[in-house]
């Protein structure tokens, strides 16, 4: 299934528990970008050199947790999974991932870890590109104050500081770029499900997600029964 949103949406840390409740894989596919990100700017790549940039996306992987999920990134072996989740990441990850040979190189890596079915997809544009004939399509959805909040509360952040404020600041320029960028702009796919999580518990949300996934599998289950629709 397809889990589209914003940034801090929720989608990676929602997905994951459903995913784990309903026996999927789950993938966040912003890790890959998030991975190159760190990568371009430890080696001095500049996003403008779209060669260079390519060719760092072979030295990353996507690598298991305890629990099957696809969570941890790899360069050349080495466990960098705190390291992609910083600010100077969070600043150059949007300029990076609008590259169009970087998106096309990532794509099918993407497209293969879906082949084998039963996984939960977590992303800006899984349901309008990378996987655009899944059966089940959901778009979490949250106000950007919504949002940088819980990032804040993620960093142990007081939100009546300066640094709460660049959050602020930071995602709702990420949501400008992403969504307004040429290749794969951040947007719900037409036959998405969105779910608005302002307010939601976190358990809430969970839930929302797994009855989707539910459903869409009671559907399947029914179109291939004697007398369904297949």
């Amino acid at each position: 299934m397809a889990l589209d949103g914003p940034g801090s949406s929720g989608k990676s840390s929602v997905g994951a528990a459903a995913a784990l409740r309903v026996g999927y894989r789950f993938c966040d596919t912003g890790l890959l970008y998030r991975a190159v990100t760190w990568l371009s700017l430890a080696r001095g790549v500049a996003a403008t050199d779209t060669d260079a940039l390519t060719g760092l996306a072979g030295e990353v992987e996507l690598a298991a947790d305890a629990t099957g999920r696809l969570s941890r990134v790899l360069v050349d072996g080495v466990d960098r999974t705190a390291d992609v989740h910083t600010p100077p990441v969070d600043a150059a990850v949007s300029a990076v991932s609008a590259v169009p040979e970087l998106r096309a190189e990532l794509l099918q890596r993407q497209r293969a870890l879906a082949a084998s079915g039963g996984i939960v997809m977590a992303g800006r544009d899984i349901g309008t590109v990378v996987l655009p004939g899944a059966d089940l399509k959901l778009f979490l959805d949250a106000s950007v104050e919504e949002r940088a909040r819980r990032r804040a509360e993620e960093r142990g952040l007081d939100r009546a500081t300066p640094e709460a404020d660049a959050i602020l600041a930071a995602l709702r320029e990420r949501d400008r770029l992403d969504s307004t960028r040429a290749v794969a702009p951040l947007h719900p796919a037409p036959d998405a499900r969105i779910i608005a999580t302002d307010g939601n518990r976190f358990a809430d949300t969970v839930d929302a997600v797994v009855g989707a996934i539910l459903d869409a599998q009671a559907r399947r289950a029914a179109d291939v029964e004697p007398g369904g629709t297949r």
